[in-house]
């Protein structure tokens, strides 16, 4: 589930260096190449800027194809993890313990990300070390025990109850409206970030949230309000909601976060979860609300694979800013919908009526309509003066080109007789 929202994430620039050119007064005077050999300023300048240009071209396209391979992932896993928990709950109906044994795995990620901090950086450090420069980030002190029960356990619980309500719901409805109706989250972190955060106001963002409501009513309705249905729309709405208040309440108790200390942070909830959301799950089985025969009978597989494809998924989702742009990072998580749906529909009996494929649509344009950066508005005017102006050259161009051409006629057809 998407949880870190950092603001860093936003927006990424792609910085080339390029030297300037010296002009003829900035060169050494004592140089010893002789003047015909030197080029023009111009072409030097030229040169300069097409190197900085294709240098800059480069850069972005290994972060565009580094993007596509990140989106791939993304959908994968986020498709893969949703269709793999309905299969589940076909041989095991625990949702709850599904989620506590998937959330355990959350401790890998600091000591994954110091696999990768051993093999890349130029810098290594202990494990020791990296764990204290990280634990600043929750503040001076480091992590203490009031440290852990106030900034890391609220986002433990928030953490479970976000995947508890997901998976809950897939045994409600498919997991076409499921995976569509968890894209509302990002409306919903608009309107909080708009409330509590005190934020820009946006027009086009409040249409991308009015989409979203009106979406979720239009899926409501395209199964009749039956009991189930509707059972099922309000558990992924409200774990949708749960996503929205943790990526808020994220940002306005901690801040921003570094990989390292994002890492550190999600292995902390993973702790959380082993050492007190374990009793839950017991709960549950010795009062038979979610109860299995024998050990043998849990389809381990079936867990494990769930588990690892939702550490991906989260993996990739929280530190791939790394190497590509988050926009297309956010296009993973709606894609993911048009591949839940071929599933479905080849798997189950789902009806994709017209109001249930219009609710998709809604729904997936108001994610869309939430990836516009702040200034989208000023890149669009700009865009729009770029082509008039290029148009008005053209134009006078051609002009220019047909009356050479007239004035070239006019001179053959009327040839002089001047000595």
């Amino acid at each position: 589930m998407e949880l870190l929202n950092r603001p860093e994430l936003s927006s990424v620039a792609v910085d080339v260096l390029c030297d300037k050119p010296l002009s003829g007064d900035e060169r050494p005077r004592d140089s010893p190449a002789p003047t015909e050999t030197q080029m023009p300023a111009g072409v030097e300048a030229g040169g300069r800027a097409g190197h900085c240009c294709w240098k800059c071209s480069r850069e972005q396209l290994k972060k565009f194809f580094w993007g596509v391979a990140v989106v791939l992932c993304i959908c994968s896993s986020w498709a893969g993890s949703t269709q793999l928990a309905k299969l589940t709950f076909k041989k095991f109906d625990a949702p709850f313990t599904l989620t506590w044994f998937a959330t355990n795995w959350n401790f890998l990620f600091f000591p994954l990300y110091y696999a990768g901090h051993v093999c890349k950086s130029t810098e290594k450090q202990s494990l020791k070390q990296r764990y204290r420069e990280c634990c600043r980030f929750f503040g001076d002190n480091g992590l203490t025990v009031k440290v852990f029960f106030t900034k890391a356990a609220p986002f433990g619980v928030l953490w479970t109850l976000t995947n508890y309500l997901y998976l809950h719901a897939i045994k409600k409805i498919n997991t076409t409206d499921v995976s569509v109706l968890f894209c509302c989250n990002k409306a919903f972190v608009f309107l909080l970030s708009w409330i509590v955060l005190r934020d820009r106001f946006m027009g086009v963002r409040i249409v991308a949230a009015i989409l979203a409501i009106a979406g979720i009513v239009m899926m409501t309705y395209a199964d009749g309000f039956h009991n189930h249905s509707v059972i099922g729309i309000a558990l992924v709405v409200g774990s949708a909601s749960m996503s929205a208040l943790y990526k808020v309440l994220f940002k306005l108790l901690l801040g921003s976060a570094k990989f390292g200390e994002a890492a550190l942070f999600l292995s902390i909830l993973g702790v959380f979860n082993i050492l007190f959301i374990t009793c839950i799950p017991i709960i549950l089985y010795f009062t038979k609300v979610e109860y299995w025969n024998s050990f043998d009978d849990i389809p381990w597989g079936n867990l494990c694979g769930f588990s690892v494809l939702l550490l991906t998924f989260n993996i990739v989702l929280n530190f791939g800013i790394a190497v590509t742009y988050p926009t297309l990072m956010s296009l993973g998580v709606v894609l993911s919908v048009p591949v839940n749906a071929v599933v479905d529909h080849y798997t189950s009996q789902i009806v994709f009526n017209g109001v249930r494929v219009i609710a998709i649509i809604i729904i997936g344009l108001g994610f869309l309509l939430l990836l516009l950066p702040e200034e989208w508005d000023v890149w669009l005017i700009k865009l729009l003066m770029r082509l008039k102006v290029r148009k008005k050259e053209e134009t006078a161009e051609g002009n220019g080109d047909i009356g050479s051409g007239l004035q070239s006629k006019h001179r053959r057809t009327h040839p002089s007789f001047a000595r």
